[in-house]
């Protein structure tokens, strides 16, 4: 299959990558009718790539079943509006299958989580993804990487043997170590996606990245619009601009190893009386005296 065939989602990768949050209601389930509108304002809010069962998705608090339910209900509200990105993970069995169950229900890409395994060698690391790549070789498939032990030359290998691997959401926090990865892997060969959001997306495009994923898109979409058309316009004092407007909030997301990732979001759009602020452990609430300076700085986005 030739590289030409993802030309449609190699496009929407080279754009703001949105990781929806996952809603839940008072009795701990997933609230199917609120997440739709979260969708729908995403979608209204200019955004065309939807990743379900991503982190800030909390894609490793999910049952089996909620993931699929979270797949089909996302392909199910965005229609031909955006591309979808699906998260897999797991066991290889639980990768491969959700990878197929994915391609059954329309969705054109995969992202597939970093392999959660104590002991991960660089050959074992293409075996992988090799494996779920194959299952699926009419769907674009993303690796997300977070091993900075990785070296390019093993992503060039995998897409070797699987011209569907097609982008790279590179999550390692070292911006010299991404522009030497993505340089030994093939810099025009994928799709170059900075992993780690809004607060690196300057410094990755500079150094080849084209789109950027982001959680914070589900509180304030207009933002994350912001930041995309500078950098694509190559107005890196403008991408600063909202760098600058970003910079607490996601300080506040990255504390403490990122503890509160989801949390501060989730506390975001309770502020704004759009979902409820609970999230599943090992994540958990914002204490009450850290609450209002996320209000804040939400409430000041949607002016």
């Amino acid at each position: 299959m030739s590289g030409a065939t993802f030309e449609t989602q190699r496009a929407a990768l080279a754009d703001v990558v949105a990781i929806p949050v996952t809603p839940f209601a008072a009795d701990g389930t997933i609230d199917q009718d609120l997440h739709r509108s979260l969708l729908r304002r995403l979608l209204d809010g200019g955004i065309t790539t939807l990743t379900p069962n991503g982190n800030t998705g909390e894609f490793y608090a999910l049952s089996p079943q909620e993931r699929q339910t979270v797949t089909e209900l996302t392909l199910d509200e965005a229609g031909d509006r955006a591309e979808i990105l699906v998260g897999v993970g797991h066991d290889l069995p639980t990768a491969v299958a959700t990878a197929r169950h994915a391609r059954d229900h329309g969705a054109g890409m995969l992202m597939v989580h970093q392999p959660v395994h104590p002991y991960v060698s660089q050959g074992g690391w293409v075996d992988y993804h090799r494996a779920v790549a194959e299952a699926v070789p009419e769907l674009g498939v993303v690796p997300y990487i977070r091993n900075a032990q990785l070296p390019g030359a093993r992503l060039a290998e995998l897409a070797d043997t699987c011209p569907n691997v097609i982008g790279v959401k590179y999550a390692v926090p070292d911006a010299a170590k991404f522009a030497g990865f993505a340089r030994d892997a093939g810099l025009d060969r994928f799709v170059w996606v900075a992993g780690l959001a809004e607060p690196y997306a300057p410094s990755y495009f500079s150094a080849g990245a084209t789109g950027f994923t982001s959680g914070l898109v589900n509180v304030a979409p207009a933002v994350s619009r912001n930041m995309i058309e500078a950098l694509r316009s190559g107005d890196y004092p403008a991408a600063m601009k909202v760098w600058e407007q970003i910079r607490r909030f996601e300080e506040l997301r990255a504390a403490n190893g990122s503890a509160d990732n989801v949390t501060v979001v989730k506390e975001a759009l309770a502020s704004l009386g759009l979902c409820r602020r609970d999230v599943r452990p090992p994540s958990k609430p914002l204490p009450e005296d850290e609450r209002a300076e996320v209000a804040a700085i939400a409430a000041g986005w949607s002016v």
